[in-house]
């Protein structure tokens, strides 16, 4: 049901009109796996190896985020008080998640109609709030990206120590551990990140795919700086 008290205003400058200065078309790269699968080193290289070509595109990683946008109840009661951090704080249940993504899917959808490549790095690990996101896009904005690395290597590399805090019992709510992770069934891409391949020649394959798709210009493909 719509609310009577907001109407939508149309912009005079368009969305084409942005790609066109742009010289490419915006859409969301949206990166999901488990924590410690190489999604936030894949979207740092993409973003680095996408700027050097003249691409405009915009990273929202889920740690950063959730010292701002998605701050946590901890992060603020000290400057907003007990009742708002309670009432807009998020933690790690499974509302709490929904949550977070549905406000960094608004955000993404925000960067694809300025005609940015939004590239976001989260677990997201319901397939049901990845779909939301998908539908409040234009067909073909969503490029669903799956780094498919197994469980064993995440808990090996284990950068945060979270995996054993979480095996320890004193971490709750974590994926892959005592919450589910729903892989895609059915991702624009799947990119295997586990040891064999570099963060560049991963950021290489997603490349070579958007021109496939014709969000990029063949002209990216020139440079082969990108370890491919």
């Amino acid at each position: 049901m719509t609310d009577i008290h907001i109407t939508w205003h149309e912009h005079q400058v368009a969305r084409q009109d942005r790609e066109r200065l742009n010289g490419h078309r915006g859409c969301v790269i949206w990166l999901t796996g488990l924590s410690g699968s190489g999604k936030s080193t894949l979207a740092n290289v993409l973003d680095h190896l996408l700027s050097q070509r003249g691409i405009r595109t915009a990273v929202l990683d889920g740690d950063n985020v959730r010292h701002g946008l998605n701050a946590s109840p901890n992060l603020l009661r000290e400057t907003h008080g007990a009742t708002f951090a309670e009432r807009f704080g998020l933690g790690f249940s499974a509302i709490d998640r929904e949550e977070n993504i549905r406000r960094i899917g608004a955000v993404a959808q925000l960067f694809c109609e300025a005609g940015i490549i939004a590239l976001t790095a989260f677990i997201s690990p319901y397939r049901l709030d990845r779909q939301r996101v998908r539908q409040s896009l234009r067909e073909g904005d969503f490029i669903e990206v799956f780094v498919d690395t197994p469980l064993a290597v995440c808990e090996e590399r284990d950068p945060k120590g979270l995996y054993k805090k979480a095996r320890a019992g004193e971490l709750k709510h974590f994926t892959g551990i005592d919450d589910p992770y729903e892989a895609p069934e059915a991702p624009e891409l799947i990119v295997r990140s586990s040891g064999e391949r570099t963060p560049e020649a991963l950021a290489a394959q997603v490349i070579a795919y958007l021109v496939t798709r014709g969000i990029l210009p063949a002209t990216v493909l020139d440079a082969r700086e990108t370890g491919g």
